[in-house]
């Protein structure tokens, strides 16, 4: 497949709100039940960007967003500075292609070259391909949290997972 992983741009967001929204009404990927619009992704990127968080995107040869990655903030009290949680999404049609793990580890150089020390992942306890993933990429299973969420009429346990970015980094001194 002739794919390239890059920064989103705003170009990108239509396909991003395609596979946004597709998670919403499909999967308990996104506990969210509301379908978003365009203005809502503008935002959202302008955030990101404004924060300093990436946005990559997967696209096709003709510049189709097969997939998108991005972190930000895990909480907002300044002493989680240094962990960031992390989201992917894989377009319907090309999920269990690769497309996932290539995203997650461009993902990860990012926060590492940024210097992050943790990267989060909440993910529904569920989701054994997205749970296999996340463990072959180094995350561990830090916590589980039953029936916190719920969506399609079912209660939703989570799965915490953390990877350690930098080991062995100093905490820094404020």
């Amino acid at each position: 497949m002739n794919m390239t992983i890059q920064d989103a741009t705003p170009a990108d967001l239509p396909g991003i709100l395609v596979i946004y929204n597709d998670a919403v009404l499909n999967t308990t990927a996104i506990w969210n039940e509301t379908l978003v619009n365009l203005a809502n992704r503008q935002a959202w990127l302008a955030e990101r960007n404004a924060a300093g968080f990436p946005v990559l995107v997967a696209r096709n040869a003709a510049g189709e967003v097969l997939g998108y990655a991005s972190y930000g903030t895990w909480r907002s009290i300044e002493g989680f500075r240094h962990t960031v949680e992390h989201s992917v999404y894989v377009r319907s049609d090309q999920r269990g292609q690769g497309l996932g793990p290539l995203l997650m580890q461009a993902l990860i150089e990012r926060a590492q070259a940024a210097g992050l020390h943790m990267m989060v992942a909440a993910i529904e306890s569920g989701n054994a391909a997205s749970i296999r993933l996340h463990e072959r990429l180094g995350f561990i299973i830090s916590g589980q949290m039953p029936q916190v969420g719920c969506k399609f009429g079912h209660w939703l346990d989570l799965t915490l997972m953390q990877l350690t970015l930098n080991p062995g980094a100093e905490p820094p001194i404020a």
